[in-house]
């Protein structure tokens, strides 16, 4: 099946076996969503989903949007696009990444796949990257290019809700805590949106701060929901040895390869708070594997430099 067809797309729910959760009588599962596919994978499938049907219905030919070098959007976007045949253009933050293109992308593969991909890359500089969402700067990418239908920054749109709120089923409202990573707050307020009155939704941001609260308020009227703010692993797109070795381990004894900058700090996140006795006895949490594996290679380059373990997944 083409995954971009009017048929839903449906992940499975793999269970989590830990003394950790034996001892505290909670059950954790997995919902895999990161097997959807390859490159387009997790929230990424989810949020792009019902933009690129609006794209076509709009009779637009080419899709543009905004991400950094190691984008998990960007690279899904790309292979998105090449896979329903529209063009797509990524404006990258970090203009000193044009200087020498080649050399870039032999250096990045998120770059290099989405490049091979179709994807037309435009570097900017960090200011001009912040003006990414004024109308004078867009009109000025609509002289450039011509015109485009616009994807916002990570995705987040109300379309992108929209396809969210698919991921829960009627079948997952046997679980009283669902469990997602938060990076611009779309995903979450899906979920959120498509919970059963007795759940409760924790959302993990990537990064520093508790400002996303506000972004999520604007997507969903329910409140059964928080931010666990501290396992953020000192903000995005940043690891520690201990993450690293968490990554590791996980893998090794589940079979489930987390990514660095997402997923691993949630299940972190939720077996610390477990071995703390947060849960009470017979909880059952559902964990939300948003993707985004293909981070990996770029993260693993960034520890090397440091000199720290790599994830080996």
């Amino acid at each position: 099946m083409h995954i971009f067809s009017s048929e839903t797309v449906l992940s499975e729910n793999q269970k989590v076996s830990h003394p950790i959760l034996d001892n505290a009588e909670v059950s954790l599962d997995i919902k895999r969503e990161d097997e959807i596919h390859t490159y387009v994978s997790g929230n990424k499938f989810r949020k792009l989903k019902y933009n690129l049907a609006e794209a076509k219905k709009l009779g637009y030919s080419t899709i543009l949007t905004f991400g950094g070098a190691y984008s998990n959007h960007i690279a899904a976007t790309a292979s998105a696009g090449e896979m329903v045949g529209l063009k797509t253009i990524g404006i990258i933050r970090g203009e000193e990444l044009s200087m020498d293109f080649n050399k870039t992308l032999s250096e990045n593969d998120t770059l290099q796949f989405s490049s091979t991909s179709g994807m037309h890359l435009k570097f900017i500089t960090r200011a001009q990257y912040r003006e990414k969402t004024s109308e004078t700067f867009l009109k000025e990418l609509a002289k450039e290019f011509g015109s485009f239908y616009l994807i916002p920054e990570g995705g987040t749109n109300e379309l992108a809700i929209r396809g969210c709120e698919e991921i829960l089923t009627k079948q997952d409202a046997i679980y009283d805590i669902v469990c997602c990573a938060v990076g611009t707050g779309g995903t979450i307020s899906g979920i959120i949106n498509s919970t059963s009155a007795h759940q409760t939704v924790l959302g993990f941001p990537a990064l520093k701060g508790d400002f996303l609260s506000e972004e999520i308020r604007k997507y969903t009227a329910k409140t059964n929901w928080k931010l666990i703010t501290n396992y953020h692993f000192d903000g995005y797109g940043k690891i520690n040895r201990v993450g690293v070795e968490f990554i590791n381990r996980f893998y090794a004894q589940q079979h489930i390869a987390l990514d660095p900058v997402y997923t691993a700090k949630m299940l972190f996140g939720i077996f610390d708070m477990v071995q703390k006795g947060v849960f009470p006895k017979n909880t059952r949490i559902l964990a939300v594997h948003t993707g985004g594996l293909q981070g990996v290679a770029g993260m693993n380059k960034k520890l090397k430099k440091k000199k720290l373990p790599l994830i080996t997944i």
